[in-house]
């Protein structure tokens, strides 16, 4: 994935080299190799297990489809256009390149920096570069019934209704999709 830029954020692909560093909770190593700070409480194994649920086994094993079109979202600009010390808010993840078309995002912003569309904005870039991507007819997004701040995100990239799963112990979980044919 190549690097992405939108108004306020730079988007870098998260590398092995990253992930590595993360999973070691290096975080000298991140910022190196992020070119940006990372938040205080970053990173921590509650947010390894939450946006890489997959063994570092499979990782390593093979990155590029283990990785595919995974970011860390720096954001770079506030709203007035004003310049900010780059810094990490949070992750747009894919869970894996998908052999069936559709790819499933997940996406994350730091506690002090949510409330400011910066979820939508990446994540919005990211499901347009992967729906630019041979052999992707979708991307889908799952989110619970009560989560307003996800939902909102959703609805922010056109996404539409198109299903429900359980989870294993949280219950029910909306699906929302938005399909290659509907992005112009």
């Amino acid at each position: 994935m190549p690097k992405l830029t939108t108004p306020r954020l730079e988007l870098i692909p998260i590398t092995l080299d990253i992930l590595e560093a993360v999973v070691a909770n290096d975080k000298i190593a991140c910022e190196r190799l992020a070119g940006a700070a990372f938040p205080d409480n970053w990173p921590n194994e509650d947010l390894i297990a939450r946006a890489f649920p997959v063994s570092m086994t499979a990782v390593r094993a093979d990155p590029a489809v283990r990785l595919w079109g995974d970011t860390l979202v720096i954001e770079k600009r506030r709203r007035d256009g004003t310049a900010v010390t780059p810094r990490v808010v949070g992750s747009v993840i894919f869970h894996g390149f998908p052999a069936d078309g559709v790819a499933e995002v997940g996406y994350g912003v730091e506690e002090d920096s949510r409330g400011q569309g910066l979820a939508a904005e990446a994540t919005n870039a990211c499901v347009r570069w992967a729906l630019a991507q041979p052999g992707i007819v979708a991307v889908q997004a799952t989110t619970f019934p009560w989560h307003s701040a996800s939902l909102g995100v959703i609805r922010r990239l056109g996404m539409q209704p198109c299903g429900r799963r359980e989870h294993d112990t949280l219950g029910e979980l909306l699906v929302f999709e938005l399909r290659s044919d509907s992005v112009r």
